[in-house]
């Protein structure tokens, strides 16, 4: 395995998140009584955080936009990319690798094809990346031999490094996923940061901690195909940063980022 080093919303963002505001996070809501957890302001259903009750919630909830279920999504075909249908990498740095990525774009519902060459005007590209803290645990994908971290234990953000080129508004994760991960009091926030997207997993009071081999499915929409894989994604685990490639949009003059519309959230 190659190993590598909708709807439109209109939340304003007014404040950058930084990387140091996930662990600032989970230890805000490791510090509430259990009892309390009802006043948080999160949504039972959805696990979105409604109500902010600390700064670090205050400043993510600024920047938060409607996360859609990847469950809701209809899909069709995958793009056939230059590594076949699928991405396959570790998210590594100096140190090893901290998680797998599995990642492809689709088409929507009812293309058998996806051949961005013969895609009709205004075809909306679904990038989706499934990523395992740690590994997967499968020798055909996982992070096989080579130089892996210790074992995950607490795995808070996934982000794009770079601008979210096409981006139409819509993204979210699997929320059956995060819960079966983490627990039904999960809380996934999607935020823009300078034009690109960034999910924080918050296990808040009396759940479990994102960790080891426990998939969770991240999806973003795009009115652009991808131009081929790039380091352009991030997961912070174990209080450190790794990167590696997924499918990425290049840059367009036409093409918005509704992270960077006037109208929508900001982030720059």
């Amino acid at each position: 395995m190659n190993r590598a080093p909708s709807p439109i919303f209109s939340l304003p963002v007014t404040l950058p998140v930084t990387l140091a505001l996930a662990p600032a996070l989970a230890l805000a809501a490791c510090a509430e009584p259990v009892d309390q957890r009802s006043d948080r302001g999160v949504d039972g259903e959805t696990g979105d955080l409604e109500v902010a009750t600390t700064d670090g919630e205050a400043a993510l909830l600024a920047d938060a936009i409607p996360a859609g279920d990847f469950a809701d999504l209809d899909l069709g075909a995958k793009i056939i990319g230059p590594r076949g249908p699928e991405v396959k990498v570790a998210m590594s740095n100096e140190a090893g690798a901290f998680a797998d990525m599995t990642s492809y774009v689709a088409c929507p519902a009812g293309m058998a094809t996806c051949d961005p060459s013969e895609a009709p005007e205004g075809t909306v590209y679904t990038y989706v990346h499934t990523v395992f803290p740690g590994e997967d645990n499968d020798a055909a994908t996982g992070s096989g031999s080579g130089a892996d971290s210790s074992t995950v234990e607490l795995a808070e953000l996934f982000r794009m490094t770079g601008p979210a080129h096409g981006f139409t508004g819509n993204a979210g994760f699997s929320r059956a996923e995060a819960n079966a991960a983490v627990g039904d009091k999960v809380m996934v926030t999607v935020t823009c940061q300078d034009g690109a997207l960034a999910w924080t997993i918050d296990a808040g009071e009396g759940g479990d901690q994102w960790a080891q081999a426990e998939p969770i499915t991240f999806f973003w929409q795009s009115t652009l195909p991808p131009a081929g894989p790039a380091n352009r994604y991030e997961i912070t685990a174990n209080y450190t940063t790794a990167s590696g490639e997924g499918p990425y949009p290049a840059e367009s003059e036409t093409a918005t980022n509704a992270c960077l519309a006037s109208s929508g959230a900001g982030g720059s």
